[in-house]
């Protein structure tokens, strides 16, 4: 059909964010505007010509708003085909106008029931019907009128209009897709509200049924392996500081590996308040340490298993300067996660043309100078089953000093403390079964995923001697209790000093005696980390 011609725009939006200067274009190109309620109001306040829509159906807004475009004129006006002659011969003969370009976004309902004071009256009265309903009419006849349902889309469409007269069918559509998603997101964010609410007036944490919401980023060259296909999509309100925020700034196009390491590897760093260095490979830490410069934070992570870290994940939760990116690039890396660069060492990794350097600034979610490493995170964590799905609140539990319980005869000393908070908070991130030796913040040795947690204390200490760190005097780690001694003393035997593990099991007599015979310091955190 090419461009349609732009006669007549139905304007009413609840924000009316740059809605005054779009219709003053419109008019000025010889569009006639009809309009509703405040956004009428506004209108002509502004002095620009303006139709209510009362006027143009013939019948007055009633029951407080609740219908004023739910009409035949409005609804014949947007779903007439125009190029079906029987549709244009109805709505000539009952006196209807085609409308061309639908100007509408909703009760801002998502916002309400936001707020703590909501009540189930407010969230009603938010609910809006005519919108979504016009939108739907716009959109199902997006071949004849063209539908606008954000204040972002206004630039684009009247460029288009004053260039041509009116919107190309390719734009129409667009705009029509963007349309039903814009409604189905509403419908889903009311179904959530609505289905969550429990006989007392609470809300649930998991309503009755969970509808997510999810927009696609890019699609990407294949899945976890080359046969299989796989897309990236974001949260539709993304929370700030998160990965789908980051801002590629070189380097090859990000694979589904490189993301869901580089997840891993951010999630971990930025849950330091002092400068931090993690290296992630198959979704694991392998090396994680402080530092009072990135560089050093880096070269002590590294040291932990340079052998893993080769083709790794490098994030930093600090800026990047030229020393760091330095000593990054002397080594195979995939990814690199920082919330900034100097120029500096921008110009060091664009020699390593492959290397893909990503961009998260922190600023918005440490703004306000809290310490509060949990601003910023997914509220939720989702796991796909066999045709379901589980959904749990995230694993957000931090650990204070005050909260660990002395178990043992031999109390940790103040710097083992330290290293005990250091340990836990590394094995938070490291795949079930975990046990991570550490000594002045910083990993000497991980071990991960296995079916017995006396294989990963073996395993870990194997890795320390691999990469020549000693662990005497270290301290250790457990995402999850002692079963038994044994796991107890295989840590003893290469040196560990002080142990921190949740405690719980029907055993832990048995382990906290092993541990007095040792000569181990170990604390309970009461808390279990599984990460499966």
């Amino acid at each position: 059909m090419g461009a349609a011609a732009m006669r007549r725009a139905l304007i009413s939006v609840s924000d009316k964010t740059g809605i005054a200067g779009f219709a003053r274009e419109l008019a000025a190109l010889g569009v006639e505007i009809l309009s509703t309620g405040g956004t009428a109001k506004l209108l002509a306040a502004e002095n620009i010509p303006v139709v209510e829509v009362s006027d143009h159906t013939g019948f007055p807004e009633m029951l407080d708003g609740r219908v004023k475009t739910l009409h035949p004129t409005i609804h014949g006006g947007l779903l007439a085909r125009r190029e079906a002659d029987a549709h244009m011969q109805a709505i000539a003969a009952h006196g209807i106008a085609p409308i061309d370009l639908l100007v509408v976004n909703l009760y801002p309902f998502e916002a309400t029931v936001a707020r703590a004071d909501c009540t189930l009256e407010d969230a009603i009265e938010n609910i809006d019907i005519g919108g979504p309903a016009m939108v739907r009419s716009a959109a199902k006849n997006w071949r004849g009128v063209g539908v606008l349902t954000d204040a972002s889309q206004y630039g684009a469409a009247l460029a288009e209009i004053r260039a041509s007269g009116g919107l190309s069918d390719a734009t129409r559509f667009a705009l029509a897709v963007a349309a039903f998603n814009a409604i189905s997101n509403y419908d889903a964010a009311i179904s959530d509200y609505l289905s969550s609410l429990q006989p007392d007036g609470s809300r649930s944490e998991f309503p009755g049924q969970s509808n997510a919401r999810f927009v696609k980023l890019q699609d990407l060259r294949y899945g976890e392996n080359p046969h299989q296909r796989a897309a990236f999509y974001r949260d539709l309100c993304p929370a700030p500081g998160s990965l789908v925020t980051a801002r590629q700034l070189q380097g090859k196009e990000l694979s589904y590996n490189n993301i869901a390491d580089a997840d891993a590897a951010w999630e971990c760093v930025k849950s330091f308040d002092t400068p931090a260095c993690v290296i992630v490979k198959h979704a694991n830490p392998c090396g994680v340490a402080l530092g009072a410069s990135a560089a050093e934070a880096y070269a002590r992570a590294f040291a932990t298993d340079p052998t893993s870290a080769f083709g790794g994940i490098i994030a930093f939760n600090r800026a990047v300067d030229g020393d760091a990116a330095r000593a990054v690039s002397k080594q195979f890396v995939e990814v690199v996660l920082a919330p900034a660069y100097s120029d500096e060492a921008r110009q060091v990794f664009a020699a390593k043309a492959n290397a893909r350097v990503l961009e998260i600034p922190l600023d918005s979610v440490r703004a306000d100078g809290a310490t509060d490493w949990e601003r910023g995170r997914n509220a939720q964590d989702v796991k796909r089953v066999g045709s379901g799905l589980l959904i749990q609140s995230a694993d957000n539990r931090a650990m204070s000093l005050a909260e660990l319980k002395v178990v043992t005869k031999l109390a940790p000393t103040a710097a083992q403390l330290q290293d005990l908070l250091f340990a836990w908070r590394v094995a938070k991130y490291v795949k079930s079964n975990a046990i991570v030796f550490c000594g002045a913040g910083a990993t000497l040795g991980v071990g991960a995923g296995q079916m017995s947690r006396v294989d990963s204390a073996r395993i870990a200490s194997i890795k320390a001697a691999n990469a020549g760190l000693s662990l005497a005097g270290s301290v250790v780690a457990s995402d999850a209790f002692f079963p038994f001694r044994d796991g107890l003393d295989v840590v003893a035997d290469v040196g560990a000093t002080a142990v921190i593990q949740p405690g719980g099991s029907v055993r832990d007599d048995e382990v906290i005696a092993a541990a007095d015979e040792r000569g181990i310091a170990m604390v309970f955190t009461g808390v279990r980390h599984f990460r499966h």
